[in-house]
């Protein structure tokens, strides 16, 4: 049976970009400017204000964390909560600043931007590899959000969200290649933002001002579930549990509508289906 849980305690701004990595929830609260750890089996929670608004977070291979933000990526040290940068692709777009983005399985972490002003095509997905280089992967997009990669590693799925719409691609060595159209949701007046993938390589998209969670079969582009939510904004939605068997998603504040959970972490339990596990980035 389905069950959808509060929980922890931290209540975000707008929540964003989790991600299960080692026993812990990850996440953004993007204009709370923060990152969050919360560890279920504990129930612990640490905070991170990292002084800009943050749009995602991935692990590091060598320890600590690496986000995306306002000015690029940095590197984010767990310990001392010290910041390095790394690299700005887009100094001179003040309407523009990062937004989702996950780590590919062979340790790159691709993060794309957004045009806050909702300047068509004025964002990029880039790729930063593990020796800190960095590369345009994809263009233009106007918001940059969800991406995930198959089980094999083989097929990238991603989202332009003005697009209603997902995109897959192959993939190797870090390039996205052959993009086509896999996934309408056109039919949604909501707006299609972060992803996660089961191990059946379904895909779990979250509605923005939709309330909902809804799994699609990207091989037929047919919708198999829809599971509603208590939250108007659900922004992002991640895999987690010691099986992976937990959908975590992270909701934001609306702008007019008082909800009782908005900004807290949702946990849904009893799908029946296991996530595949996240990346880190390998630099």
């Amino acid at each position: 049976m389905i069950r959808v849980e509060v929980v922890g305690s931290v209540v975000s701004k707008w929540g964003e970009g989790p991600i299960w990595w080692e026993g812990n929830l990850y996440y953004v609260d993007i204009e709370g400017k923060k990152v969050h750890c919360y560890t279920p089996e504990t129930g612990a929670e640490k905070s991170w204000d990292v002084g800009r608004r943050v749009g995602t977070v991935v692990p590091r291979s060598k320890g600590g964390l690496v986000i995306a933000g306002d000015d690029g990526f940095l590197f984010l040290d767990t310990k001392t909560g010290e910041l390095v940068a790394i690299v700005d692709p887009e100094p001179d777009k003040a309407d523009n600043r990062f937004n989702d983005g996950k780590c590919s399985p062979d340790g790159r972490f691709f993060a794309g931007t957004i045009s806050l002003v909702k300047k068509t095509g004025d964002a990029r997905l880039y790729r930063l590899d593990p020796d800190l280089s960095l590369h345009e992967a994809f263009g233009p997009v106007t918001n940059s959000n969800g991406i995930v990669w198959s089980q094999d590693g083989k097929k990238v799925y991603y989202i332009d969200t003005p697009r209603k719409e997902v995109l897959a691609f192959d993939y190797s060595d870090g390039n996205l290649q052959n993009p086509r159209s896999v996934v309408s949701t056109s039919h949604y007046e909501s707006s299609p933002d972060g992803m996660a993938i089961d191990a059946d390589d379904n895909l779990w998209i979250a509605f923005c001002h939709g309330a909902c969670v809804t799994c699609f079969d990207p091989r037929t582009g047919e919708e198999l579930r829809k599971i509603d939510l208590p939250c108007l904004e659900t922004t992002a939605c991640a895999f987690g549990g010691p099986n992976l068997t937990d959908l975590y998603v992270t909701t934001g504040i609306h702008k007019s509508e008082v909800e009782e959970h908005a900004g807290r972490i949702l946990r849904i339990v009893g799908l029946g289906v296991r996530g595949l596990a996240a990346h880190a980035f390998e630099g």
